[in-house]
C-alpha cells in the first residue's frame, strides 16, 4: 500500500508541475476579465467533473467574489437535474449543455469545460456551440487532451492517463484558481 500511496502522489505532483504556470495565469485573467465586465461563467463537465464543475461555481461565486463588486456570475450548467434529463430524454444526452447555452449565454461570455478524455460529446458540441456563438472557452483536461483541446481558446492540460488522478488535478487548479482570484486586491 505505501509504495502504491507514494506512487500516486509522485504521479499527481509531477502532472502538475508540467502545467505551464502561465497557462494558468491566462485562465487567470480571463476569469477575472469576465468578473469586471460582468460576463457569466458557465462551467460543464461530466460524473467527477460534473462535481468538480459545481464544485467551481461554487467558489468563485462565494470565495473568490467576497468583498468584490461585481462579483463572479457563474453557473454550472450540471446543476440542474431535471432540466438534463428531459433534453437528455426528449432529444439526445448531447444536448443537456448545448440547449442551456442557447436560453442563457450571450457574446462574450465564457465557457468552462472539465473533461478528462476531451471526448464527451456533450462537451465537444457545447464547446464548438460557444466558440460560434462568440463565447471565449477554457478546458481543464487530461489525456492528451481529445478533441476539446483543439476547439478551446485556453487549455490547463494535466497529462495523465488515470481518470483519479486527472479529477484530482482539475480540482487542485480550479481551487488554485479561485483562491488566487479571492487574494487579488
Amino acid at each position: 500500500m505505501k509504495d502504491y500511496v507514494s506512487e500516486y502522489i509522485s504521479r499527481l505532483e509531477q502532472g502538475l508541475r508540467s502545467i505551464d504556470p502561465a497557462a494558468i495565469g491566462e485562465v487567470v485573467k480571463v476569469l477575472e476579465r469576465a468578473r469586471v465586465e460582468q460576463r457569466t461563467l458557465f462551467i460543464i463537465g461530466n460524473g467527477g467533473s460534473a462535481a468538480t464543475a459545481s464544485h467551481m461555481a461554487n467558489d468563485l461565486q462565494k470565495l473568490a467574489s467576497q468583498g468584490k463588486t461585481p462579483a463572479f456570475r457563474a453557473i454550472a450548467l450540471t446543476d440542474n437535474v431535471p432540466l438534463i434529463t428531459a433534453w437528455g430524454n426528449d432529444e439526445d444526452y448531447t444536448a443537456v449543455f448545448v440547449r442551456q447555452l442557447e436560453a442563457l449565454a450571450h457574446p462574450g461570455d465564457v465557457l468552462i469545460a472539465i473533461t478528462g478524455s476531451g471526448n464527451s460529446p456533450n462537451i465537444v458540441r457545447a464547446m464548438e456551440w460557444a466558440k460560434d456563438a462568440g463565447l471565449e472557452t477554457i478546458a481543464l483536461l487530461g489525456f492528451d487532451g481529445g478533441k476539446a483541446r483543439s476547439i478551446a481558446d485556453h487549455v490547463l492540460l494535466f497529462a495523465e492517463d488515470h481518470y483519479g488522478r486527472i479529477e484530482d488535478a482539475h480540482m487542485i487548479l480550479e481551487h488554485m484558481i479561485a483562491n488566487y482570484l479571492t487574494d487579488m486586491p
